[in-house]
């Protein structure tokens, strides 16, 4: 049931119609949620759904127990089931092939002859982000800054809420749970950002999907022939995992405000970012506050071993994507990204003054040549196809092919990276009285757009992380 098919909004119509107008309790409304939030993932596969029933249900009989314990060392226990629990069905499902093949070539290394792992297991979709929505609450609670809810049906809504249950953003209990004591109606503003939202997020699905081919050329073939040819597909990639991750978070941000549900911002216009530290103040907002708030701040943050806190958190958090060395290797980079841009902060102060604008699109430019380059690791299916396409990109085998057909391929690419964050600032970025009159008609172009050229059906990226 993916946003950009017919079924997803025709069951959308008549969840929406159901929630405004036929559930008139609070309950009836909670029960709703979670029944149709059941259906949505459902169509995925079925067999999905007792998985996600019973992490939710763990979590919130944890919960329970620990608001109602002042025995810190039974607290301590209980929160320990939630994390084992959750990290371990995410460890299960997710890594243990990845672990096993492994431990198989670590073991060939060392002349231990075994056969080789032929297992495989169905991966929960949205796993990674339900697990970590559900463990969030147990530690709120856990903290004692959140109270734990009596009833189940709440705590349900919470963690299965549809538009955001299969690829984020990864909303925490702390900012879903209060809005379902309310469960207010939409005002009008509310409706018209929503459906500015679901327009724009469709129009970048449907660039997403045509920049696919330039990326998939690249990365599917035995290396670039010429320079071009490297730096097209990079940097198709680069637009593409943009604008398909931030395309379904929109769409989940406006499906939810037509529902009555703010949900934050998961990006702000990364490519534009100036430094590695303003990237990850840009990019994945769920996941990187999530990761601050519950792995790096608890390992220490910066009152102690700063830097060493910095590489386990985004290793984790490149790990956090998939089971391949290669996300590893992109936490791992992205890491030391952020520990250099730190070290030269302090050791040259000026670096925080606001600088020229020239200056200001330099740091920029430097900065997306950085975010590139770990794309390339992000999306090679091995660390070999990786240091082949960033050989291609700097010592290619055909230093020059300019042919016009290569060059309008560069050129349609860096025109989608440029309309993909034009549609976000249009959403985002500027006030709503300022849009209001361009407001319907850019809604119509970016649905007429998204419906002329774009191929319903195709799955979102993130879907597989």
């Amino acid at each position: 049931m993916l946003f950009n098919t017919a079924l997803f909004w025709l069951f959308f119509a008549a969840f929406f119609v159901a929630f405004h107008f036929a559930a008139r309790t609070r309950v009836a409304k909670l029960w709703l949620v979670v029944v149709g939030s059941l259906l949505f993932y459902g169509a995925w596969d079925v067999r999905c759904v007792p998985l996600l029933l019973g992490t939710a249900l763990l979590d919130f009989w944890i919960a329970l127990r620990l608001s109602r314990s002042q025995d810190e060392r039974r607290r301590r226990a209980l929160l320990a089931v939630s994390i084992v629990a959750n990290l371990g069905v995410l460890a299960f499902f997710k890594y243990a092939r990845f672990f096993a093949d492994s431990a198989h070539g670590l073991l060939g290394v060392l002349g231990v002859a075994l056969p080789e792992p032929t297992f495989s297991l169905l991966l929960p979709a949205g796993i990674s982000f339900y697990t970590f929505q559900s463990m969030s609450y147990t530690i709120d609670v856990y903290r004692r800054e959140l109270p734990a809810r009596e009833r189940p049906e709440e705590f349900l809504a919470a963690v299965s809420f549809f538009p955001h249950l299969v690829a984020g953003p990864i909303i925490r209990a702390s900012v879903l749970l209060p809005q379902f004591e309310q469960m207010e109606a939409p005002r009008w503003e509310q409706v018209r950002r929503g459906y500015l939202l679901i327009a724009v997020g469709l129009l970048k699905k449907t660039v997403a999907d045509l920049l696919a081919a330039p990326s998939d050329a690249l990365f599917r073939s035995a290396g670039a022939t010429s320079a071009l040819e490297a730096w097209t597909g990079a940097l198709a990639f680069t637009g593409q995992i943009y604008a398909d991750f931030s395309g379904y978070t929109d769409i989940a941000i406006g499906v939810a405000l037509l529902l009555g549900f703010v949900l934050p911002p998961n990006f702000d216009l990364p490519y534009l970012a100036t430094s590695p530290i303003d990237f990850w103040r840009r990019w994945h907002l769920s996941l990187s506050t999530w990761l601050r708030d519950y792995l790096y701040i608890p390992l220490g943050g910066n009152r102690g071993h700063r830097y060493r806190n910095l590489l386990l958190t985004m290793l984790l958090g490149g790990l956090w994507h998939g089971a391949n060395w290669t996300f590893v290797l992109w936490g791992l980079y992205h890491g030391l990204l952020l520990v250099v841009a730190h070290l030269l902060v302090e050791r040259f102060p000026v670096l925080k003054e606001t600088p020229s604008a020239a200056v200001r699109w330099a740091k920029r430019l430097g900065t997306l040549y950085l975010v590139v380059l770990g794309w390339v690791l992000f999306r090679a299916e091995s660390l070999p196809a990786a240091l082949r396409v960033l050989e291609g990109m700097h010592v290619p085998a055909v230093p020059s092919a300019f042919t016009w057909p290569a060059v309008l391929t560069l050129l349609f690419v860096v025109a989608g990276l440029v309309l993909c964050h034009a549609a976000s600032a249009l959403a985002e970025k500027t006030e709503l009285r300022q849009r209001r009159l361009a407001l319907w008609p850019v809604v119509a172009i970016c649905l007429a757009l998204a419906i002329a050229i774009g191929t319903p059906g195709h799955s979102f990226i993130y879907f597989q992380f």
